[in-house]
């Protein structure tokens, strides 16, 4: 076999040899407030999120349907994020009055957006997708008496770029990071934004328990969950589901993996723990499949590696009890065994 000269091995000795200008390293309480406040300040820097500009939301109901056998009814909205930027979502409304507690149920990918977390069984690789991943989480919430709202992400479902139109479950992440980037921008800054647009409207609404809200996704969802819940505290309680590990062996030594997860200097600042510590001592479960290959080389122990970090902002608070880690075996995908229960105790 002819040799190859490659750059992994540069890349990876930079990647353990820099050291990370806001990891966690706060005693007390007066140093996590400080740490807290610069690290959100670096990262809304790094990803783009303190250049986007908020406008009216200009919210329109677009449909309403009742789902045969389900306690809820599906609709179907829209709002305006930044100027000329729309995010369609779906809405599952249980049908009992009064204030209720709130879900965000971010997709991942191969999701064909909103539709899987929306529950479109009767698109056959919507369904496909649907039994492949577990993406009938929102469902299941809708089900135990939440609020859930399911969002288009950028590059998802009505919101791909021209690229894919042809191809529902497919995504322009890496076409909205290539332009993104080179605007001082990125796909983590734009989805955080526009979740938290999201919160914005249902701020709006008489029906959302906004002091029960809570957010849980799977993958490219647990990606949105785990930065929505870092960077605003209205989230009140989190499942992350299979986005959870050490950057270098998930994302570097796999540099294979979608271009949402790349965010200029962002390695040089934190690592995935760093993040989520941002969200102590407010209820957090992070939901691992020992056989996920995107846990990297170092499996499951990738993943504790990081829990250590973020352990350690919880345990400031004397608020272990609220970090748990749900542990399954199989491989990449909502498991749910435990997420139900927990956002029940600590929202309902």
């Amino acid at each position: 076999m002819a040799k190859t000269y490659t750059s992994l091995e540069k890349f990876s000795r930079l990647f353990r040899e820099t050291e990370k200008s806001c990891a966690f390293r706060a005693e007390s309480l007066e140093g996590y407030a400080a740490w807290k406040e610069r690290t959100r300040k670096k990262l809304a820097e790094l990803t783009g999120l303190d250049r986007l500009k908020k406008c009216p939301l200009c919210p329109e109901l677009l449909s309403s349907e009742d789902i045969p056998g389900e306690p809820f009814r599906r609709h179907k909205y829209h709002i305006q994020t930044e100027e000329g930027v729309w995010m369609p979502f779906y809405l599952l409304e249980p049908q009992r009055p009064g204030k209720k507690p709130v879900m965000i149920c971010p997709h991942g990918h191969g999701s064909g957006g909103k539709a899987s977390t929306g529950g479109e069984t009767g698109i056959p690789e919507v369904a496909e997708s649907i039994a492949g991943y577990h993406y009938e989480y929102a469902f299941e919430f809708a089900r135990r008496g939440f609020l859930v709202f399911c969002p288009d992400a950028r590059g998802f479902g009505e919101r791909r770029e021209i690229f894919q139109e042809g191809d529902l479950m497919g995504s322009s992440c890496r076409e909205l990071n290539q332009m993104a980037i080179s605007l001082g921008l990125t796909v983590t800054g734009m989805w955080m934004f526009d979740l938290m647009r999201l919160i914005d409207y249902m701020e709006t609404r008489e029906d959302c328990g906004l002091s029960r809200l809570g957010c849980a996704g799977l993958s490219g969802g647990g990606l949105q969950t785990l930065w929505l819940s870092a960077m605003d505290d209205r989230v009140k309680a989190a499942v992350v589901s299979g986005y959870f590990y050490g950057y270098h062996d998930s994302l570097l030594l796999l540099s294979g993996n979608c271009s949402c997860n790349y965010v200029p200097h962002l390695w040089e600042t934190v690592d995935m723990g760093d993040i989520a510590a941002l969200i102590a001592p407010r209820p957090l479960m992070i939901e691992t499949g020992d056989q996920d290959p995107l846990n990297g080389r170092g499996g499951v122990e990738n993943v504790v590696s990081q829990l250590a970090i973020t352990r350690r902002a919880y345990r400031l608070f004397h608020a272990e009890e609220n970090l748990a880690h749900s542990l399954n075996h199989g491989a990449h995908r909502w498991y749910g065994r435990d997420a139900y229960g927990f956002m029940t105790h600590h929202l309902q």
